[in-house]
């Protein structure tokens, strides 16, 4: 089934913001200037932010795939707590509502194309980047973009859910 990615966008919309966030909180982590920040809106791209290049390779890498750890770290967690819920059947508005927030939270874990094409004028363009850097960001740009053309097949809700829901069912399973 085929439904704009703006539509997509906007019932997910806490997973955009979270998304900016986290590329926000990596700069600001390595001391990276920001100059403007959009957490969303409805326009392509659904948000960005606009920093100075970073000084080093291994901040531009975790700038660009910041969202991809915090995301994934925000999804686990907070669809570990609903999971909780669910599994002893006292599940509340809330437990949904956590649930909710999780998945949309999940969707928006991959980097974007954006991100991609940053991570790849920041390092492979680079002449101050080793060879090594080089070899390790040429197949992160691969996945990003793998991940991107993935989404139009729900790659990104599939993650989202194995991470909200799979995850937690495997470990409450093990430990009950």
């Amino acid at each position: 089934m085929f439904i704009p990615g703006i539509v997509i966008s906007i019932v997910t919309f806490p997973g955009v913001i979270v998304h900016e966030l986290a590329h926000q909180l990596f700069c600001r982590w390595f001391k990276i200037p920001v100059f403007e920040v959009c957490y969303f809106r409805t326009q392509n791209p659904v948000g960005y932010v606009l920093h100075e290049p970073a000084k080093k390779t291994y901040q531009t890498v975790f700038i660009s795939v910041g969202p991809f750890i915090i995301n994934t770290l925000i999804c686990f967690i907070l669809g570990m707590s609903a999971s909780l819920q669910f599994k002893f059947d006292s599940a509340n508005i809330i437990d949904y509502l956590l649930m909710y927030l999780a998945i949309s939270i999940g969707m928006h874990a991959f980097p974007s194309t954006g991100d991609a094409s940053s991570l790849w004028n920041g390092v492979m363009k680079s002449e101050e980047s080793s060879w090594f850097s080089k070899a390790i960001v040429a197949p992160i740009v691969g996945f990003i973009y793998l991940g991107a053309l993935g989404s139009f097949f729900w790659l990104d809700a599939i993650y989202s859910l194995a991470v909200s829901m799979g995850l937690p069912y495997i470990i409450i399973k093990l430990i009950a």
